[in-house]
């Protein structure tokens, strides 16, 4: 039986140039760090003064005056922003700090985020790759609505929101901000592709196209193995999968098709138990017990851990005769730079853990810890402790936001 391969070297050396080319900054050593953003620095710094030199004023982009360029983010708007980029609000994209933050390698620029990507800071291993994620913003929100005085005075030069939210943009342009639209449904829900054109438009966004480049490959060749090992199987049992994808307060939310849970699920080996429904739909303990699914996995967006469902210690909902549950096969998505559920920058590494939880014997041969461990210090730049390795595996319910 063909196994899936722990780490390539094309997936290191794709790791390894982009880790040094900024994410681990902080923890590269040696002179050829040194000596080569000096020398990216220099450069810079001699371009821009021959074209002051040389009177150039237009940018090639836009026509307009040096100080604005033109990017088309993901609704095909053109938006104006300005040539440099400064401060950074990332609004109702939930998972972008964290992409931003591996992509840039600080939090430097970041000024202003969502209160629900902080709770997921606040207990994520990203405070230790990147202290000042702690020292971003979030008063700007308030009960998931944006308070313009409050952005007002964040002074961004660009505000990033989810590009599905019209009433957020609205907001945000009308206050003479460039509000700049991410996707998260323009590719089907694919999180490798999602991801990919993040890093793409930040790249456009933050005139580093060429950081852009090869950051989602190991995704993708992650993926590329995993339908690999799937279709040598051939014809194999899959398992009928549940996913809480938010459930606090007595309200059930699970993930049907057209929403993240399915592809994960049906790129792993699974069958989603609600591919007849759509988006995030509410759902009561009656249709749990009509699917009994066989597996039943817990997102970071629900304060409810697998012991609740084991112990049946939920008031009002008794789980105690799914199927998950009497077989013990109730999970937790891990929380390592962010929730491990949507698209983030940890991505390639869901692929790897639910394929080896829905088909363990296929996958058997996958160490996740040291699978985290490897790609932690190849992008990252960080050495995972035992602690950290825990802490990603075994995430806080505090990192929901919710209370139970």
């Amino acid at each position: 039986m063909r196994k899936i391969k722990a780490w390539t070297s094309m997936a290191l050396a794709a790791a390894l140039a982009f880790s040094l080319a900024g994410c681990g900054a902080s923890e590269m050593s040696g002179s050829s760090a040194a000596d080569s953003a000096a020398a990216s620095e220099a450069e810079t710094t001699e371009d821009a003064a021959a074209a002051g030199e040389l009177g150039e004023t237009e940018n090639p982009e836009s026509g307009e005056e040096s100080g604005t360029r033109v990017i088309v983010d993901h609704t095909g708007a053109e938006i104006e922003i300005p040539a440099e980029i400064d401060r950074i609000v990332i609004s109702s994209i939930l998972p972008l700090p964290s992409v931003y933050c591996l992509f840039e390698g600080s939090a430097e620029k970041l000024v202003g985020m969502h209160p629900s990507s902080m709770a997921a800071a606040e207990n994520s291993i990203l405070p230790k790759v990147m202290p000042d994620i702690l020292d971003v913003n979030t008063d700007f929100l308030l009960g998931g609505e944006i308070n313009v005085e409050e952005l007002m005075n964040l002074k961004p030069d660009v505000v990033f929101y989810s590009a599905d939210n019209r009433e957020e943009y609205e907001k945000i342009s009308s206050a003479g901000i460039p509000a700049i639209g991410f996707s998260t449904s323009n590719w089907n829900y694919d999180c490798v592709a999602t991801f990919e054109n993040w890093v793409t438009l930040l790249g456009e966004v933050l005139n580093q196209e060429d950081k852009a480049a090869g950051i989602a490959e190991y995704g993708h060749q992650v993926y590329d193995e995993v339908q690999a090992v799937l279709s040598e199987a051939g014809d194999i049992e899959k398992p009928r999968v549940l996913i809480l994808f938010n459930y606090a307060n007595g309200v059930i939310k699970t993930s049907g098709s057209n929403f993240f849970g399915q592809y994960w699920i049906e790129s792993t080996g699974g069958i989603n138990v609600a591919e007849d429904l759509s988006g995030t739909v509410e759902i009561n303990m009656e249709q749990v017990y009509e699917w009994d699914p066989d597996i039943i996995y817990i997102t970071n967006f629900s304060p409810y851990q697998p012991e609740d469902l084991l112990n049946n210690t939920i008031e009002g909902h008794d789980w105690s005769s799914v199927k998950a549950v009497k077989e013990q096969k109730v999970y937790k998505f891990p929380l390592g730079m962010y929730r491990w559920f949507p698209p983030a920058s940890d991505t390639p590494l869901v692929l790897k853990w639910l394929a080896q939880k829905n088909q363990p014997e296929l996958f058997a041969d996958i160490d996740m810890e040291e699978e985290v461990r490897a790609y932690y210090k190849e992008f990252y730049g960080v050495e995972l402790t035992e602690e950290g390795i825990a802490q990603i595996f075994h995430p806080a319910s505090e990192a929901s936001g919710l209370n139970k």
